[in-house]
């Protein structure tokens, strides 16, 4: 009534393609979770610049005197 003949070669098959699926998923997530340790946000300016600009920000709104930002300023461009 049922021919289980084939049934088993395209199962098995299937059933490997399924796995090697899973498999290349598994190290495309670990290796974009690895890659990407920034929380998706990338910034496109060196750890340098970013540090100078909120210097500037915090001498701009008053936080800081200026010879505070003098000083701070001279030990970030070391």
């Amino acid at each position: 009534m049922f021919h289980t003949d084939g049934g088993m070669v395209f199962g098995g098959f299937f059933m490997w393609i399924f796995w090697l699926l899973v498999v290349i998923l598994t190290f495309a997530a670990i290796w974009y979770l690895a890659t990407n340790t920034s929380g998706g946000r990338r910034s496109s300016l060196p750890p340098e610049e970013d540090a100078l600009e909120i210097l500037r920000k915090r001498y701009a709104r008053g936080e800081i005197d200026s010879e505070e930002y003098q000083h701070r300023r001279q030990q970030l461009e070391k």
